[in-house]
């Protein structure tokens, strides 16, 4: 059985993708650069993961931004 996965989480992985498309950085290189596992950072992107505080401020310090611009309007308050 497949479970439904969190809006929210989506949104922030798909955030989380563009800003590493647009720094042209490999999902290998992020995971590396953020000290991270690659498939740890590819669920993150597809919304799979309930990412840690600590793991998205290292996400962030590797795509040389805060927090902040990867969380903006979230969460969603959508029924």
């Amino acid at each position: 059985m497949r479970r439904k996965l969190d809006k929210n989480l989506v949104l922030l992985g798909e955030r989380i993708r563009r800003m590493r498309q647009k720094c042209r950085l490999s999902q290998e290189k992020l995971a590396l650069d953020a000290g991270l596992d690659r498939s740890y950072v590819g669920g993150i992107e597809r919304g799979e993961r309930n990412i840690t505080f600590r793991s998205l401020c290292l996400i962030a310090q590797a795509l040389k931004t805060d927090v902040a611009s990867l969380t903006t309007g979230l969460p969603r308050n959508e029924r």
